[in-house]
């Protein structure tokens, strides 16, 4: 029963997916399902072209490349001393830290802009990996102090009496335990970073929008055009896609790894 129950919720999932891919690869206009002996690959190519996906995917990739490195690290340096070291005051700098996962971007967003104006960090590429540091670190410091705090403080005691010092411990102990959780919170930031639309739209134009910016101007332009605009969407989804199915296990066991207690 339960396989029956969980091939027919496959079924209602993947369904809107296939019909999805199915209009990125019709070479009718409206996106009508076709034979597979008549799908239209040369799709892609078209929407890639026309919609500069070339440059756009580029800005995508170092914008999200640049914030996931840099929310991974603070936030594991972050969660690692509020989880095993120890902060003086924690009890009020961790809530201030988690009021950053609670206030809406569409709440901050205008004074954002002219502050970032005033210093020249708008339509510039180290400005709008600045907003996604300073939006996705709090949940990073949130989700790796989770899995430090799982972790028995008696390894770290008695790595402390061998004289290991807390970066060697962070190191040589913790990294290695908790890195299901680190691998989660990649997925995550990359998929959070590279779907942003709203701010990419605010903060950057020209030849410095994202890919998401660039495949709504592009359906803008081919509204009528189902195919090419499925593809441009697959070709846009493509990295977060890939980046899943290489890391599914780690995530879900990431995923799980705060319900198991030592």
């Amino acid at each position: 029963m339960n396989y029956v129950v969980l091939t027919v919720m496959a079924a209602l999932v993947l369904f809107p997916v296939g019909t999805f891919v199915l209009a990125a690869l019709s070479p009718d206009r409206s996106g009508k399902p076709v034979g597979a002996g008549s799908f239209s690959w040369e799709n892609f190519g078209t929407a890639w072209q026309q919609a500069g996906f070339s440059r756009a995917m580029a800005v995508s990739l170092i914008v999200a490349g640049c914030a996931v490195l840099g929310q991974v690290v603070l936030a594991l340096l972050g969660g690692y001393g509020f989880g095993v070291l120890g902060v003086a005051g924690e009890k009020v700098i961790f809530p201030l830290i988690l009021l950053g996962m609670m206030i809406s971007t569409e709440a901050i967003i205008v004074p954002l802009y002219y502050q970032f104006r005033t210093v020249g960090l708008t339509n510039s590429l180290p400005g709008i990996i600045l907003i996604h540091l300073g939006m996705g670190v709090p949940f990073g410091i949130f989700w790796m102090r989770a899995a430090f705090r799982a972790l028995p403080r008696s390894i770290f005691e008695s790595a402390a009496l061998d004289g290991a010092g807390p970066l060697r411990m962070l190191r040589l102990i913790a990294l290695p335990i908790v890195r299901p959780a680190i691998y989660t919170l990649v997925l995550l930031s990359f998929m959070w970073t590279w779907n942003d639309y709203f701010l990419s739209l605010v903060f950057l134009h020209g030849s410095n929008q994202t890919a998401t910016v660039a495949l709504g101007v592009f359906q803008g332009k081919y509204v009528t055009q189902i195919n090419l605009m499925a593809a441009g969407g697959l070709i846009v989804a493509a990295p977060v896609l890939i980046l899943y199915v290489l890391f599914q296990r780690k995530f879900i066991s990431g995923m799980l790894a705060g319900a198991i207690k030592e």
